[in-house]
């Protein structure tokens, strides 16, 4: 009877110590940085140390193909736009899966192809007309080489909406419903294909709205027609796309989160762009793709999420929020915590949790040898404009000499860490800047001279107006909708 008990008992702590769900969250692998890791390593960091079980990247490199193979992680490729009107011919797409996806399957665990990167938005329109064609074709070549465990879809911008706010009244956009995204959904529902989009609240954001954002707690938006109440964008975006393919008759195909994420960095202007912030969004969004709760109008649905990104890339452009969307930097250090990594798990950061207290000692927050002037002149811009004293690198300053871009950033740049509490994100400066132990004040009268520009920059106006919206073509090759509230 002892004995029984005991088995009992040991089967349940087993039990106990076993995950209940498994969290289908990815991240987007991109490339565009001349410091990253190699893609052996890239793969074996995510498989022993992070809970990420899946990576999307942009091309069919094979180098990063085989670097997953025997990992377990499902990988989704990506067919370039202008591949799309030569796999519509049967013989190329045939000679497409031979050549980028039959030599590495098994071994990589292919999840999906995607068919282009936000085709109907950006065009042109041969491609848009080639686009569900393609997927057909290339899903067929799959089956006809055996390969029956990969399925074809595509990824949207949100532009594809007509209409988001509130999600009763969505639809997509005339033309491409019936003429494109129908023809797709139906072919989605035959293969059991997830449609895919890529709902940034990032670009809909405007300081009013700033919880609604960010997933903190807020009153909320009310849809009458519903009677449901959104506490967060990201519901809001996702109930809309399901109210529009509903109106096209498919309310029953997957919804995937091809992209979504948030900088923790950016241009001067956009102050929102911030470790905090980043850390409360996609900390928001692990927690609630990790609850399984789904939206107001698709409850218990669980969205497969792909965060954007792994990495912050340095060769991205042509804004620095483009470099700073990563979750780590190249050397695999965690640009915030939201729990990712394996381990003992904290709970994501609270979206109202302080930064982690500094680290004690003398510190200095000092420019990179060989940065260029227009990148600390925009150090200097940025500073000023977010409330440090700028008056002492100011004509008749104390700090005024040696009047250069060098020395004045410097100064400032320093300032602006020390003031704001000595944390080693307020030392980053996209990558323009690194904490010394060695006072820099000595040295100055080395650097060279190149006369500064102090400027104070205007404060943004807000402009969104209810149910607005517009597209933003910051990010390159990655269009987005501008959902504003």
């Amino acid at each position: 009877m002892n004995r029984l008990l005991l088995i009992l008992l040991s089967s349940s702590y087993i039990l106990f110590l076993l995950p209940t769900t498994v969290i289908p969250i990815g991240v987007n692998y991109g490339t565009l940085g001349n410091n990253l890791p190699s893609h052996t390593e890239v793969a074996n960091f995510i498989k022993t140390r992070t809970i990420i079980d899946r990576v999307k990247i942009f091309d069919v490199n094979p180098d990063i193909i085989k670097a997953f193979a025997n990992t377990n992680i499902l990988i989704t490729v990506t067919v370039p736009n202008g591949d799309i009107p030569s796999l519509t011919n049967p013989r190329n797409a045939v000679r497409w899966v031979n050549t980028h996806i039959k030599p590495f399957h098994p071994a990589t665990k292919f999840h999906y192809i995607c068919v282009g990167t936000e085709v109907l938005h950006w065009g042109p329109q041969n491609l848009i007309d080639n686009l569900v064609p393609a997927m057909k074709v290339l899903h067929a070549a799959l089956v006809k080489a055996g390969i029956n465990d990969v399925k074809v879809s595509s990824p949207h911008s949100l532009g594809i909406l007509f209409e988001s706010n509130p999600p009763s009244n969505a639809s997509f956009r005339h033309g491409w419903d019936v003429g494109n995204i129908k023809p797709m959904l139906e072919f989605l529902r035959k293969t059991k294909g997830g449609f895919m989009v890529n709902p940034y609240t990032y670009f809909g954001y405007s300081p009013p709205y700033e919880a609604f954002c960010l997933f903190k707690p807020n009153n909320g938006l009310f849809d009458k027609a519903t009677g449901k109440r959104y506490t967060n964008q990201f519901d809001q975006l996702m109930d809309a796309v399901h109210v529009s393919m509903k109106k096209l008759g498919y309310p029953d195909v997957e919804i995937i989160v091809a992209e979504t994420g948030w900088p923790s960095g950016g241009d001067p202007q956009n102050k929102h762009a911030n470790p905090v912030n980043a850390a409360a969004y996609n900390g928001g969004l692990l927690k609630k793709v990790a609850s399984g709760v789904g939206t107001p109008l698709m409850p218990g649905r669980k969205f497969e999420t792909y965060i954007f990104s792994l990495f912050n890339e340095n060769l991205k452009g042509p804004s620095l929020d483009e470099q700073n969307f990563g979750l780590f930097r190249p050397d695999f250090t965690q640009v915030y915590d939201i729990g990712i990594l394996r381990g003992p798990q904290k709970e994501p950061t609270s979206p109202s949790s302080r930064p982690a207290a500094p680290v004690q000692g003398k510190k200095w927050c000092v420019p990179k040898p060989n940065v260029s002037n227009a990148a600390l002149q925009s150090n200097i811009d940025y500073v000023c404009s977010h409330g440090t004293d700028c008056r002492p690198i100011q004509s008749g300053g104390a700090c005024f000499q040696p009047n250069n871009v060098q020395a004045h950033a410097a100064f400032v740049m320093n300032s602006f860490y020390q003031t704001n509490g000595r944390h080693d994100f307020n030392c980053d400066f996209a990558k323009t800047a690194v904490i010394t132990f060695t006072d820099p004040s000595n040295s100055r009268h080395n650097i060279p001279k190149v006369t500064a520009r102090v400027s104070i920059l205007p404060k943004l106006g807000n402009e969104q107006s209810n149910k607005a919206m517009g597209i933003d073509k910051g990010r390159t090759g990655h269009a987005v909708v501008l959902l504003m509230l």
